[in-house]
C-alpha cells in the first residue's frame, strides 16, 4: 500500500536501481535447486511443509478426497511452492550470513520472518494502527462538526468541506485496511486491491487539495474540477486490474498526483493566514522526510523491521496531526462565515 504514498521524485530514481537487484536471491542457483528439491520431498533440512501433502485446492495428495486441509490454513493461500520458497530463503540466508554476505531480496521482497502465517507482521501491525488512527481522526472530526460547531438555519454545517472529508476518511480507511491484508499475505488479489485502494486515496486527496486550496464551494464548479480527475483515476485503476499491473507506470502516476498535491498544500500554507498552517507545514515536511525511508531501503532487522515498516510508523503521528488540522480548519471556516453573515 505505501508505494503510492511517496511524495519525493527521488524515490522513482532510486527505485530504478533497486529493481536491478530485486530478484538477486531467487536467481541464486543454490536457492533454485533447494526449491526444486523441496517441491519433490516437502522438506528443507529438518523443516517440512504440511502444505506439500495437499494440492492448491486443499485436497490431499495421497489419501481420501474428504481429508481436506483445514480452512483456517487454506484461507491464507500458502501452498507447497510458497512454503518451499520461504524455508529455502531462510536456509540460504543463514548460509550467506555465515560467510559474511548481506541479505538479498527474493522475488522482489526482503527475507521476512513469518508469525502465525503472517508475511510481514510489523507492517501489518503498523498498518492496523494507521487504520485505527484514521478512524479516530474521522470520528473526532464528525463529533466536532456535528456537536461542537454551530449550524446554519437549515441545519447544515457552515463548513463547506464536511462531506468531502467524510469521503476522504472512507478512502483512507479502505486503503489502510487493504494494506493490512496485503502485508499479511501477498497474492495477486490482495496486491491489486492494495494498489487500487491506494491510487483511489491519492487521487481523491488531490481532488480535495484542489477544492480546498482554491476555495471551490459551488457544486457545479466542484463537478467540473473533479470529473476529469475521477475519470483519470478510474481509467488507471481499470488498466491496472484488467490489462496490466504496470508497477513503473503506477509509480509515475502516483508520484505525479502526490507531488502536485504536496506543492498545492505547501504553497497554500505559505500564503494563507490560517491559524493552524504550522500543522500543515509539519505534515507536508514530515511526509516528505518520511519518504526518505523508502529511498534508503535496508533489509529487515532480525527479519521483521525494514525501512518500509518504519515508514508506516512515521505516518501514525502525521495522521493524528493531519486530522487535527482538519478540525481546526472547520472551526476557522465556520467562524469566518459567521462573522461575514453578521
Amino acid at each position: 500500500m505505501a508505494r503510492c504514498r511517496l511524495l519525493l521524485f527521488l524515490a522513482a530514481f532510486s527505485s530504478i536501481f533497486g529493481l536491478l537487484h530485486a530478484s538477486a536471491g531467487d536467481a541464486d542457483p543454490i536457492y533454485s535447486a533447494c526449491v526444486d528439491q523441496c517441491e519433490k520431498t516437502g522438506c528443507v533440512g529438518d523443516e517440512c511443509s504440511q502444505h506439500c501433502n495437499f494440492t492448491s485446492g486443499g485436497i490431499p495428495v495421497d489419501g481420501p478426497w474428504y481429508l481436506q486441509e483445514p480452512l483456517y490454513l487454506r484461507w491464507k493461500q500458502w501452498d507447497c511452492l510458497s512454503d518451499c520458497r520461504y524455508h529455502c530463503m531462510l536456509a540460504r540466508e543463514k548460509e550467506r550470513k555465515k560467510v559474511g554476505l548481506k541479505p538479498v531480496k527474493y522475488h522482489g521482497k526482503w527475507p521476512f520472518q513469518r508469525v502465525n502465517g503472517i508475511q510481514e507482521p510489523v507492517s501489518v501491525a503498523l498498518s492496523a494502527l494507521n487504520l485505527a488512527m484514521q478512524f479516530h481522526g474521522w470520528v473526532s472530526f464528525f463529533i466536532f462538526v456535528n456537536y461542537k460547531l454551530p449550524f446554519m438555519p437549515n441545519r447544515k454545517p457552515f463548513y463547506e468541506y464536511t462531506g468531502l472529508w467524510h469521503i476522504y476518511a472512507i478512502f483512507a480507511m479502505n486503503s489502510w485496511f487493504w494494506s493490512v491484508v496485503f502485508h499479511s499475505r501477498d497474492v495477486d488479489l490482495t496486491e491489486k486491491l492494495d494498489y487500487s485502494s491506494a491510487v483511489a486515496l491519492v487521487g481523491f486527496s488531490l481532488i480535495l487539495a484542489v477544492l480546498r486550496v482554491f476555495s471551490v464551494t459551488d457544486e457545479a464548479a466542484r463537478v467540473m474540477v473533479s470529473a476529469p480527475l475521477v475519470a483519470f483515476v478510474t481509467t488507471h485503476i481499470l488498466y491496472l486490474n484488467c490489462y496490466q499491473l504496470d508497477y513503473g507506470l503506477n509509480m509515475k502516476v502516483c508520484l505525479g498526483m502526490g507531488i502536485l498535491q504536496l506543492i498545492l498544500w505547501a504553497v497554500w500554507a505559505g500564503v494563507t493566514r490560517h491559524p493552524s498552517r504550522w500543522k500543515l507545514w509539519v505534515v507536508v515536511i514530515g511526509g516528505a522526510l518520511a519518504a526518505l525511508l523508502e529511498i534508503y531501503d535496508f533489509p529487515p532487522y532480525r527479519g521483521f523491521v525494514d525501512a518500509h515498516a518504519l515508514w508506516h510508523a512515521t505516518t501514525i503521528p502525521l495522521t493524528y496531526l493531519w486530522w487535527s488540522f482538519v478540525r481546526d480548519d472547520s472551526e476557522f471556516r465556520t467562524t469566518t462565515l459567521i462573522k461575514k453573515a453578521k
